[in-house]
């Protein structure tokens, strides 16, 4: 049974708050593991993406763990990719994937964006392809401490975009995060450019699974909750869709637990 502390519906989007990271974790992947049960009885095959950050860990670790998925049935996608970092690098997000997940799990397939290609703009259109041919079953995401999903970023966010895929420039609260999490020693050394799926692409997926644990998101975290919808905040797009889910920890919770403005929608 799940241990959380409180579980509420803003708009259509489910929030459910655990006590720390381990019971976050060990929910969300016991949700997304029973939701990818349930399509890969009724479907052939399932596609799925991942967000690369440490705010997954625990959530990746107890997926990887889990019993009676058909993970050769699954086509696995990831939601950025820096510009110009090699694929073995350490805070290359295709090799954070490879070695929190998609080597103990063995996925069909795994398609990785290139941030090493000669040309960035025609790897946007390569793994948009793929995407409209592999439309997502299920988005796994976090969200960053400017409210950005992927490295949809305040300045660069668009809730209409008409592309799946596209290079952005990176917000230096972006690059700073990177630094906070400590994936880089310092800001200079955090690469300035990346592609990312957009906010269509991520929004027009199945079900959505966000994990936010820490107390770095709060503020983050009351925003996507509470500002009006709009790119200024993009997570607040979450709220708009039909089948998402929001996972917080006591830490990322902390405007939610302390505010006198309790959700109307509570439900024990």
């Amino acid at each position: 049974m799940e241990k959380r502390i409180r579980s509420f519906k803003i708009e259509g989007l489910k929030v459910k708050i655990f006590p720390d990271r381990a019971t976050l974790g060990e929910a969300a992947a016991q949700a997304v593991a029973e939701k990818m049960r349930q399509i890969l009885k009724i479907k052939e095959s399932l596609f799925i993406s991942f967000a690369s950050a440490p705010s997954q860990n625990e959530f990746l670790e107890k997926l990887g763990r889990s019993r009676g998925i058909a993970w050769e049935r699954t086509t696995a996608f990831h939601l950025d990719e820096y510009l110009g970092l090699p694929e073995n690098a350490s805070q290359n997000f295709g090799h954070f994937l490879r070695v929190k997940l998609f080597e103990k799990v063995h996925p069909g397939t795994v398609h990785y964006l290139n941030g090493m290609a000669a040309d960035p703009e025609a790897e946007c259109k390569r793994y948009a392809d793929l995407l409209r041919e592999h439309p997502l079953h299920i988005a796994c995401i976090g969200i960053g401490e400017n409210g950005h999903l992927a490295f949809n970023d305040p300045p660069f966010a668009d809730f209409e975009d008409p592309r799946l895929v596209k290079v952005v420039d990176l917000d230096p609260v972006s690059r700073q995060q990177q630094v906070n999490d400590g994936c880089f020693n310092d800001i200079e050394k955090v690469p300035r450019k990346a592609m990312t799926l957009t906010l269509p692409a991520i929004f027009s997926s199945k079900s959505i699974f966000c994990m936010v644990p820490g107390p770095t998101k709060a503020d983050a975290v009351r925003k996507t909750l509470e500002d009006p919808s709009s790119p200024a905040c993009p997570a607040t797009i979450l709220r708009k869709h039909k089948d998402a889910t929001l996972f917080l920890d006591k830490d990322s919770a902390q405007w939610i637990l302390s505010s006198q403005k309790v959700p109307s929608r509570e439900r024990p």
